[in-house]
Parts: C-alpha cells; sequence; structure tokens
C-alpha cells in the first residue's frame, strides 16, 4: 500500500537536482567526512551561517546578506550526503536536518522583519510575514500529510526553489521582489498540498 502511495509523487525539482548534482557532492562530501566531520557539524554550520547572513540583513546590508546566505546552500546540501556515504542516514538524522532548514528560513525571514519594522514599512513587514507563514505551511503539510500516511510533494515553491528565488533577489539589493514572489506562491504550494491529500483520502476513502 505504502509503495503505491509513493508512486503517486512525481520527481520534484529539488530531486532532480540533487541527482544532476550527485557527481559534485559526492566528491565533496567523501573529503569532508575524511577530515572527520560529522553530519550535523555542516547542518549547524549552514544554520550558523544564515543565522549571519540575517544579522546582516536586519541592519540592511542585504548584498552581504545574500551573499552568505547562497554560499550556505551548498553546506546545506552536504550534510545528508555526507550521512549517506558514512551509512548514518536515518530517520532522525532526516528530521534533525529538516528542522534546522526550518530554522534557517525563519532565522532569515526574521533578519528581514526586523530590518522593515525599523524601517517603519508596514506593507513589507506583511509581505515577510506572509514568506514565513507559507514556507514554514509547505514543510507543515507535508510532514502532517506523512503523519496520515499520505506523502504529498507536489507544489511550485518548494524550499530549494524558494532558496533560488530569495537569494539573488537580496544579493541584487531587491528584497521585496523575493519576498512577495515566496509570500504568493509559497502560499499557493501549501494550498496545492492540502487539496492533493484531500484527493488522496478521497480516493482511499470513497464514502
Amino acid at each position: 500500500m505504502e509503495q503505491a502511495k509513493e508512486k503517486k509523487n512525481p520527481l520534484t525539482f529539488t530531486d532532480l537536482m540533487r541527482t544532476t548534482f550527485k557527481g559534485v557532492l559526492d566528491p565533496i562530501a567523501a573529503f569532508l567526512n575524511r577530515l572527520g566531520l560529522m553530519p550535523n557539524t555542516m547542518t549547524l554550520l549552514g544554520l550558523a551561517g544564515n543565522a549571519i547572513g540575517a544579522f546582516f540583513l536586519a541592519q540592511g546590508q542585504m548584498t552581504l546578506g545574500g551573499v552568505l546566505i547562497l554560499l550556505m546552500g551548498p553546506v546545506d546540501a552536504l550534510d545528508g550526503t555526507m550521512a549517506r556515504l558514512r551509512g548514518m542516514a536515518g530517520q532522525f538524522g532526516a528530521f534533525v536536518d529538516s528542522v534546522t532548514d526550518r530554522y534557517s528560513e525563519l532565522v532569515i525571514f526574521g533578519g528581514l522583519l526586523y530590518y522593515y519594522v525599523r524601517s517603519g514599512d508596514t506593507l513589507a513587514v506583511m509581505g515577510v510575514f506572509a514568506a514565513a507563514a507559507g514556507s514554514v505551511l509547505v514543510s507543515y503539510v507535508r510532514a502532517r500529510g506523512q503523519s496520515l500516511g499520505w506523502d504529498t510533494k507536489v507544489g511550485i515553491l518548494t524550499r530549494l526553489e524558494r532558496y533560488l528565488v530569495l537569494a539573488p533577489t537580496l544579493i541584487l539589493n531587491v528584497p521585496l521582489i523575493g519576498v512577495w514572489i515566496i509570500a504568493v506562491f509559497a502560499n499557493f504550494t501549501a494550498l496545492q498540498r492540502i487539496l492533493d491529500i484531500r484527493r488522496r483520502a478521497r480516493q482511499d476513502d470513497p464514502s
């Protein structure tokens, strides 16, 4: 039954990118493993780097903060690869990685929120809040669906896409463009997942 449900999930952009860059990430992860670094070290390093980037965003230094956040993208991708190569990939590691990803996103949005609150830009504050809410809901809807037996990966703006939208707009010092794109499409993605889970629930229980 579970295998049948898994087949319903199409290949996502994140899955495609993971497969495409496997030949690049694996040698780097293997080298870091040989140095004695642990996957959780990379996870925490990614969180710390994003927190530093968020600090610069809070000061209005969008380009510098964006560069740091952009650099943390590959770091975030390496922890899972290192764990897999070590034979340590498991449910708890995936749990820690997912929770840390949520903290990283919220820290980044927190930096932007602090900046726009200080600037007195109410509309921007609302945009950042909506972007943060949508980002969390995308992950929460999937996690809640999984707990009920329906794993959903559908949606146009998952975490990788949000990262690819936000980081460049920060570097180009046009953060609100990225914020509003995420505010609209992350919430739309959450809605897509809600509807996908409803469809699956009705298929499993037509009554």
